[in-house]
């Protein structure tokens, strides 16, 4: 087969399983259980009734309205939905979350869902010539991309806690040069730093070195950064509609940094595909920014569930990490992670199992809505 030897290195992506065979409840790949708000899919049908015309046209390259969403949407829940605020309709953040200036759309770039943004973020900001600093376990697309642009990595062990190392990966990073990345909350541990230890860590980091904080899960209890951009010029965080935002299909993610980061992957991006975001997704984006109150009740669902399960987990005997995520990251003492995988996916759900050693023997399980989480408990329950 003629084929170039970069392709020959390439080690994909493996997401959570998506069968076809028979119908599965799905608390495997992380996705929001609840459909995107009504206003969301009245401004799809209208726009795709009303404005046809404009499907043949190219959409809005630089996203101007969806960015200006975005920002507001984020002054108005600080940058964690599950604490924000609704009095009479209006959303104010939770005190802690409070953001002390006022995001503006030009700290705001969007791509096709946090992958895309990821892959333009590595290509941006790190080099081939340094290895960045990483945990070992961590959002598994990460090396992925290391290894596409041949960036050279260091993962650094997770403590006995499954908490991050930081004094080792700030050690390293200061011997390497080349910036750092990780998820806040982790994946797939589920636990987060608080804000001020990002602080501290990126006071101790080299402010020419890049700082990069995943914030695809924060809001679903953990504390954003997007505070500290006030203080740090050298931090960029990603972040994602995929979870809280109930859009895993709409395929939206988004940075929000300093203008000046933002305009370099913006040039990445234009130097790829000008047009990265299409007509529907924007609008789609742009009317769930508008319903910040709709996604505040389904994170606070969402969460309260998982905080039932993971008591449930616990009466179990499981070894269950306290989740500030949508997820569960879980283990019994009495059957291997493979093995439920397979008895509970017998039973018609899914949960997601990783044969990656050091953590083969957990389960990583979605938070459903509290019904498919009542079929998984009756499932666990036949099971152990």
């Amino acid at each position: 087969m003629i084929t170039s030897s970069r392709v020959k290195n390439l080690h994909p992506y493996v997401p959570g399983e998506q069968p076809k065979d028979r119908v599965y409840i799905k608390l495997n790949a992380n996705e929001n259980p609840y459909a995107p708000s009504p206003k969301v899919q009245e401004a799809v049908l209208d726009f795709v009734k009303n404005n046809p015309e404009k499907l043949g046209l190219y959409p809005d390259p630089d996203s101007l309205e969806l960015h200006a969403a975005i920002a507001d949407m984020l002054n108005k829940c600080g940058g964690v939905l599950c604490r924000a605020q609704v009095q009479g309709g209006e959303v104010q953040p939770a005190p802690e979350d409070k953001i002390p200036f006022t995001v503006t759309p030009d700290m705001i770039y969007t791509g096709n869902g946090s992958d895309e943004v990821l892959s333009f973020v590595f290509y941006a900001f790190f080099d081939s010539s340094k290895k960045f600093v990483m945990p070992q376990f961590t959002y598994s697309f990460y090396p992925v991309y290391a290894g596409y642009y041949n960036i050279p990595m260091d993962q650094v062990p997770l403590k006995e806690d499954w908490s991050l190392d930081v004094d080792e990966m700030l050690t390293r990073a200061g011997r390497n040069g080349g910036g750092i990345i990780f998820a806040n909350p982790n994946a797939p541990t589920s636990l987060g730093l608080t804000r001020d230890e990002v602080r501290q860590m990126i006071k101790k980091s080299s402010p020419d070195e890049i700082f990069i904080v995943d914030e695809a899960y924060v809001d679903f209890g953990g504390e954003s950064c997007i505070p500290l951009l006030a203080e740090f010029k050298n931090l960029v965080i990603v972040r994602t509609f995929s979870k809280s935002l109930c859009g895993a299909g709409q395929r939206l993610g988004y940075i929000v940094a300093n203008p000046e980061l933002v305009n370099i992957v913006t040039t990445v991006k234009n130097s790829v595909n000008h047009f990265p975001l299409d007509a529907v997704a924007q609008v789609s984006g742009t009317a769930a920014c508008r319903d910040v109150a709709y996604y505040v009740e389904t994170s606070r669902k969402v969460v309260q569930t998982r905080d039932d399960f993971y008591n449930f987990l616990r009466d179990k005997g499981f070894y269950v990490l306290k989740s500030q995520t949508n997820f569960l990251f879980a283990k019994h003492p009495s059957i291997a992670g493979d093995e439920l995988y397979q008895k509970v996916k017998a039973q018609g759900l899914l949960i997601r199992h990783f044969n990656t050693p050091g953590i083969e023997d957990f389960v990583r399980i979605t938070v459903g809505t509290a019904e498919q989480m009542e079929e998984l408990k009756n499932c666990f329950n036949k099971i152990i």
